[in-house]
């Protein structure tokens, strides 16, 4: 008796320290939130430390009273936005409900449609990382923007995204993509072919970019009428880039001259957006580049935004998130030793917040001090 008396005490506190809610869903809507395997749902239960189970058309959450009160708000949302006619992808769905994770004063509703970019476009694309949600507002709201981090963190897709949005919104008039022509570390010789034919190995991202995100016909016509147009960085002297929406890409091997000839391109209802990575610099061992130097430059200019990646961000395969954290560490452990190394005066001489510009490297205390402007 004794023994069941406690089982029952126990049962009652577990009651009062976790909270327990019954939430009705639509029959049509059941299949779309749950996803295949109950992924969603899983993946819901491991972001909020809560317990779903699924009883028909109702919804039995237990835990943590904030918890329960986050994933309720999830399902209401969800289901606003359903009976609004909205459709969802499995991957959208957990990319929202991890960023709401994160950061509790967003909601459901705040991603759709709100920051879905592209709708009318081959397919409808959305910031997948917290990140990647700053660089898209941050892109609304400046009319120059830098996204800096490294490769795979979605910089130069959400870029080109948004210049389609733009494009086919009739926000501008024509979008004009360029990078500077310069090998990766290797020397290809002399291309064969006319001035296309040579320089076309290098936008090849930038058509990449394009014909995933919009049909090969559509694409193809603008860049014959000259609606879209790709161009290496060499060709933009001496040009006014107006009612344009402009992407320099792979910005870290732009020289300072460059840089400053690009960022003075640009014209009345324009909007340029400059990504980069700064640890794979293909510049001479002399040369700055051009995209470290002026974000210490430009650090203090209003109307001017800078967003920041890591390998948090990343949006291949997931082996690729691991490799950059390891060179990540690597490059710190070398950092260590040198250091260690340096004599005590040489260790002060460099003054606080400053970058190395002997290959262009960042301080990271200027990173956060530029990323708080997004």
């Amino acid at each position: 008796m004794n023994c069941e008396l406690s089982r029952t005490s126990e049962a009652s506190l577990w009651r009062v320290l976790n909270n327990l809610r019954k939430i009705l869903l639509p029959d049509k809507n059941i299949e779309v939130l749950v996803g295949p395997y109950d992924e969603n749902i899983k993946f819901l239960e491991s972001l909020f430390n809560v317990t779903i189970n699924l009883r028909g058309s109702n919804l039995l959450i237990e835990g943590n009273e904030t918890d329960v009160n986050a994933v309720e708000r999830i399902l209401k949302d969800f289901t606003y936005l359903v009976d609004k006619g909205h459709s969802f992808s499995n991957g959208d769905l957990k990319a929202a409900f991890k960023q709401i994770a994160e950061d509790a004063a967003l909601s459901l509703q705040d991603f759709f449609p709100k920051l879905l970019i592209l709708q009318n476009g081959k397919k409808p694309v959305m910031p997948k990382s917290v990140n990647q949600r700053r660089y898209v507002e941050a892109i609304r709201q400046y009319d120059i923007v830098f996204g800096v981090g490294p490769g795979g963190t979605g910089k130069t897709f959400l870029a080109v995204a948004m210049a389609l949005s733009y494009l086919y919104n009739k926000v501008v008039s024509r979008i004009v993509l360029t990078r500077p022509a310069v090998e990766a570390g290797e020397r290809l010789g002399f291309l064969p072919g006319d001035i296309e034919e040579k320089i076309n190995p290098y936008l090849r991202p930038l058509y990449d970019a394009l014909q995933h995100l919009a049909e090969p016909e559509k694409i193809r016509k603008y860049m014959e009428s000259g609606i879209i147009e790709i161009a290496p960085l060499a060709f933009m002297r001496g040009r006014t880039l107006s009612d344009a929406f402009i992407i320099l890409d792979e910005a870290q091997n732009t020289t300072s001259e460059q840089m400053k000839m690009f960022l003075t391109r640009i014209g009345f209802n324009s909007k340029a957006v400059i990504t980069g990575d700064v640890t794979q610099i293909d510049l001479p061992a002399a040369r700055t580049s051009g995209l470290v130097e002026s974000l210490r430059v430009l650090a203090g200019i209003e109307g001017i935004g800078f967003c920041f990646f890591d390998e948090k961000d990343v949006v291949r395969h997931r082996l690729v998130r691991l490799i950059i954290r390891a060179y990540e560490n690597h490059s710190e452990a070398s950092r260590t030793l040198l250091g260690m190394r340096a004599s005590e005066p040489a260790a002060q001489s460099k003054p606080s917040g400053e970058p190395d510009e002997s290959r262009g490297g960042i301080n990271p205390a200027v990173g956060e001090t530029l990323d708080r402007q997004c």
